[in-house]
């Protein structure tokens, strides 16, 4: 059993439990480190044993904890870490990118769209596109301000028979693109499974010092003339805005010695330009989906515009 499975498990763990107990991460690890490595206990009893001891040292039923804390609109979803109950439609599925995903796609119901990820070792029932389902006790995620939930070993699949119109919660935005902010171009995230945070100085503020993967991303600011809004573009927006693929931001940084090269040239390349950005809304930000550049005649005209209200 490698060192990443069971802190997977730990992590689920004491996330249920970290509201109740004092506890760490590192503690229930330990504890189901001994269980499968030292009494060669499966990993799946190894959980459910180190589970029960939590729920009788915390004094709740096991019952109570499968109920989640509550059923939620996903709209309402806006906190990391949570367990929650939720009803949505599958929107769409995805192919997932890793043996460690059994499926991954959008959940919606009447007041927007949430991502979900369901892990293979969770062992739970597969779930059809257009179907509707209660979900209950699942974990909510953040990854650059937009939430996801996570489906794991403890929850519970339940199919509904009823029709639910899913909800709509893009916004569409067209100005300058007038900034792009600090933590933007060529950047490295965690190594760990299912962490995606950002190394700083090559850090991670949950797993520490580490190598990290390589992504791209932009925090951008555009001007409509009559305020700004924050935008951040994922890798893939990245690459269709600048024309920057992944690969040549890495042979840049390479051949410069410096990652700042990949910010520099994006700069040059983005602003002053006129776009139209469509997302999600998430606090300040707005999350690119789709981003075209419609015609606009005078760009500079434009930007000298926006820059003087």
């Amino acid at each position: 059993m490698t060192d990443t499975d069971l802190r997977t498990q730990a992590t689920e763990i004491h996330d249920q439990f970290s509201d109740r107990l004092d506890i760490t991460v590192e503690e229930v690890k330990e504890r189901l480190d001994t269980l499968v490595n030292e009494y060669r206990v499966p990993l799946s009893e190894a959980r459910r044993s180190v589970t029960n001891t939590y729920l009788d040292e915390a004094g709740i039923d096991r019952d109570d904890l499968m109920e989640g804390d509550e059923h939620v609109d996903i709209a309402e979803i806006d906190s990391p870490e949570e367990w929650i109950d939720v009803t949505g439609k599958i929107v769409e599925l995805w192919d997932p990118r890793s043996d460690s995903v059994a499926q991954v796609g959008l959940l919606g119901d009447e007041t927007g769209t949430v991502k979900f990820t369901k892990w293979s070792k969770s062992d739970l029932p597969r779930v059809e596109d257009g179907e509707v389902y209660r979900l209950s006790n699942v974990v909510t995620d953040e990854y650059e301000g937009q939430f996801s939930v996570k489906l794991n070993s403890t929850t519970t699949i339940e199919q509904v028979d009823e029709e639910l119109d899913v909800g709509e919660d893009s916004v569409e935005i067209e100005g300058a693109f007038v900034d792009i902010q600090s933590g933007s171009g060529l950047i490295k995230r965690c190594p760990e499974e299912d962490c995606t945070r950002v190394l700083q100085n090559g850090r991670c503020a949950e797993h520490g010092e580490g190598d990290g993967e390589f992504d791209l991303r932009i925090k951008g600011v555009i001007d409509d003339g009559t305020g700004v809004q924050e935008v951040i573009f994922d890798r893939e927006m990245t690459e269709q805005l600048t024309g920057i693929t992944l690969e040549k931001a890495q042979e840049m940084a390479m051949d410069a010695l410096d990652t700042a090269v990949v910010s520099e040239e994006m700069n040059e390349r983005v602003l002053g330009r006129y776009y139209r950005v469509v997302g999600p809304t998430y606090r300040r930000y707005v999350l690119a989906d789709e981003v075209t550049e419609p015609d606009q005649p005078d760009h500079e005209a434009m930007l000298i515009k926006a820059r003087s209200i």
